[in-house]
């Protein structure tokens, strides 16, 4: 075989693995096994994923500008919070331009109003309940702390009464529900698609420009998280791993595709992370947030609400704001600005943040091995509940 049709055959190769990773989204459930896998590589390698904080300094330094805080926050470059989230919506900014799914993407008035609307109660639930849907439920969970499962409740119950919200909104405001076109889809004189892999590489070798920066600055910690970020990013942009779907599904329409995703990533994250703790690697008290149980009860209802109404969790609206939709874009927006707010309010006032609850660690009095019993034993049930109400269509609400 010659050098020529030697290098055909390697370009034809590379074509089909290109076509094969970005033509076609992955299998929902090798998200949650990436997800799960990821998580716990986060957790040893510094500290637990987590979307929410990394809002919140942003919305710190936000307000801080304009004055409303007389003191700046850590620089979002630095915070080891900010620079998971700043990863994730930069990963699935990368994979989006990759697969040729990056459009900016308009919606009707009400609907950038319900991004405004479920952006501002996520921020609030968020506040209290020690975290979004990662860092409050997912990572929560995954730490053995009792809020978790907790804003695990909240979240389901939140996400039912979103649901007849939006079926009480299809009947009254039929209009209201209408979302608009990507502008890319409009007749231009140059096809941006055909630019977006190149662009979307680019973005990806910035990337490990950044982290080679930090880690001669000796931010070695901070540029691993920026790549696990951008992994959580990728990961999740390519296989649409949403938690909104995983919680508002069960009643919307039966499936329990998403729902087995989330649980097999959580056995995978929870027994990692109790393997960490367990040995020592990592400290027992390491994310368990002082949330037990009002705050991650009543916060997670707010924020399930919240993430139905805005049609993105904490997670899922950065993801899709790196895609271009502008709905979300304003969910992230005043997410930031709410949670900052409502945070800051809750810790000035000792009685508020005794009602939001405490930290319960669930070893502490039910050992690793019962607590790692319990905890299964509720994701299992949740898996069998939805795997059931997928049959049955017995939780489904009619419209």
């Amino acid at each position: 075989m010659n050098n020529k049709k030697k290098n055909s055959v390697v370009i034809e190769i590379f074509r089909n693995g290109y076509h094969t990773i970005f033509d076609n989204n992955w299998p929902i459930w090798l998200g949650g096994l990436l997800i799960g896998i990821m998580s716990v590589i986060t957790f040893a390698w510094a500290r637990p994923w987590g979307v929410a904080g990394g809002l919140r300094n942003w919305g710190d330094g936000l307000l801080s500008l304009v004055g409303i805080y007389k003191h700046s926050p850590l620089s979002p470059l630095l915070s080891t919070n900010s620079i998971l989230t700043l990863g994730l919506l930069w990963g699935a900014f990368g994979s989006a331009l990759l697969s040729k799914q990056f459009a900016i993407r308009s919606a009707p008035l009400l609907e950038l109003f319900k991004g405004v609307v479920g952006g501002t109660l996520m921020g609030i639930g968020a506040a209290m309940s020690g975290g979004c849907n990662v860092g409050g439920f997912y990572a929560a969970v995954s730490a053995l702390s009792a809020s978790g499962l907790a804003m695990m409740l909240g979240l389901i119950t939140g996400a039912y009464l979103g649901l007849r919200y939006l079926y009480w909104e299809m009947e009254h405001l039929p209009s209201g529900s209408v979302g608009g076109g990507a502008s890319s889809e409009k007749k231009q004189r140059f096809d941006w698609l055909k630019l977006e892999p190149y662009l979307g590489a680019v973005v990806f070798l910035a990337a490990i420009v950044c982290a080679w920066i930090y880690s001669k600055e000796a931010y070695t910690r901070v540029g691993g998280l920026l790549l696990c970020g951008i992994a959580f990013g990728f990961i999740i942009q390519r296989t649409r791993f949403c938690f909104v779907r995983g919680f508002r599904e069960p009643f919307m329409t039966g499936e329990s595709e998403v729902p087995r995703a989330i649980v097999l990533s959580m056995v995978i994250s929870v027994l990692g992370f109790a393997a960490l703790k367990w040995t020592g690697l990592r400290g027992e008290n390491v994310y368990v947030a002082q949330a037990f149980w009002f705050g991650a009860l009543v916060g997670g209802i707010i924020f399930g609400f919240g993430m139905v109404v805005a049609g993105g969790c904490g997670s899922g609206s950065v993801w899709r704001a790196g895609e271009g939709h502008i709905k979300l874009m304003l969910a992230v927006i005043f997410f930031a600005l709410s949670t900052s707010l409502f945070k800051t309010w809750i810790s000035s006032s000792n009685v508020l943040k005794s009602l939001m609850g405490h930290k319960v660690f669930l070893p502490n009095f039910l050992t690793y091995k019962w607590s790692l019993i319990l905890i299964m034993g509720i994701l299992f049930g949740y898996y069998l509940v939805t795997t059931w109400n997928e049959e049955t269509e017995k939780f489904v609400v009619e419209l």
